[in-house]
């Protein structure tokens, strides 16, 4: 496994952590578990940044930025549902 493999996994990984972690806190009766994986989460969507940033640098997660009109749809498809 090469390099760019290997971030990738873990990029995957802490994706799926962390919703795990969402939706955990989210059902989460007992106060203190729920602090506990929003800590969780937290941490993994830092680990995140850090994974994509590293990606991102070597070439590796490329992201082509958003017009302002596909901005605004968005937008508007966003206000729509919450309407």
């Amino acid at each position: 496994m090469n390099d760019k493999e290997r971030i990738s996994d873990l990029l995957m990984t802490e994706k799926k952590l962390s919703a795990n972690c969402d939706a955990f806190a989210s059902e989460c009766v007992n106060l203190k578990l729920r602090d506990a994986f929003l800590n969780i989460g937290r941490s993994s969507h830092d680990t995140q940044t850090t994974l994509f940033e590293e990606a991102q640098s070597r070439g590796w997660y490329q992201t082509t930025p958003a017009d302002g009109m596909q901005i605004n749809q968005a937008y508007q498809a966003f206000s729509a549902m919450n309407a």
